[in-house]
């Protein structure tokens, strides 16, 4: 992929491509910091927040999330964070992470994670944030924080609600690595492919989502992530509403009468 800079600078820490894999209206962010295993620093973070705050207002459709380099993210940059030992720095550095973590949540686009060679830590809680996820067959997962005498406990709300209970407990009580297949098994990835056809791949999924109505696929990721903190009752009293409203879109419309007639729907693009 040949990615441009997020701004003028020659040091930009998130580089964005837009019509990604050759697929009009998918953007691709990806973490420029390969020498770090792309750690995400202070300035790495306020950077993927403006980036994905400005995408989020515009027309994309898909937005993919990538790492430049060798990995896709080893999680927290532990320098850093050192460096600076104290308890309201934390508060403040984990409270800017969180907001990224929900922004990518809250953004109207599907985001998928585009995953090879490591996602660790706070790489890993990104991979579970993110609405999809392909993931090379090479690649390994980890929240290793425990190892460092640190439980994963912000990478622990994502996996809890990708994994099972148990499979997630596991691996943030052992910090040991699962590879791409476990990661597939348990929820964590959708899509697995070689190495040298990950960014195929990744086009086919973002080409197939881009195919459907924009108005569809916004209501129903703004559904999805509500009702999952709802009681049932009231996820089915939000899901029925949304129904109701979608079927009163001018796509719906359209693609009921196609159904009807037997033909391709023509949606608005």
């Amino acid at each position: 992929m040949n990615a441009s800079p997020a701004n003028t600078g020659d040091a930009s820490l998130v580089t964005i491509e837009p019509d990604a894999y050759r697929v009009a209206g998918v953007v691709c962010v990806t973490m420029n910091r390969p020498e770090a295993f792309n750690a995400l620093s202070e300035a790495l973070l306020d950077e993927l927040q403006q980036t994905l705050t400005g995408i989020a207002k515009t027309d994309a459709r898909v937005v993919v999330i990538a790492g430049a380099g060798r990995a896709f993210c080893a999680g927290h940059d532990l320098k850093e964070m050192r460096a600076a030992p104290s308890l309201a720095y934390y508060q403040q550095l984990f409270a800017r992470c969180t907001k990224l973590m929900m922004t990518i949540q809250r953004m109207p686009q599907p985001v998928i994670a585009r995953v090879h060679g490591i996602a660790t830590a706070a790489g890993c809680q990104l991979v579970a944030m993110c609405d999809l996820a392909v993931a090379a067959d090479t690649a390994r997962f980890a929240v290793s924080g425990v190892n460092l005498g640190l439980f994963c406990a912000t990478p622990s709300v994502p996996l809890s609600r990708n994994l099972s209970r148990k499979a997630a407990l596991e691996m943030l009580l052992t910090g040991d690595f699962i590879d791409a297949a476990e990661a597939r098994k348990q929820g964590l990835v959708n899509r697995l492919a070689p190495a040298d056809a990950l960014d195929d791949e990744v086009a086919r999924l973002a080409a197939s989502i881009c195919a459907k109505p924009v108005e569809a696929v916004s209501a129903g990721k703004d559904l999805f992530y509500r009702q999952l903190e709802m009681g049932i009752e009231a996820a089915y009293q939000l899901a029925g509403q949304t129904m109701a409203c979608n079927m009163m879109d001018e796509s719906a419309f359209e693609g009921v009468q196609a159904f009807i007639d037997k033909r391709a729907p023509q949606w608005k693009r």
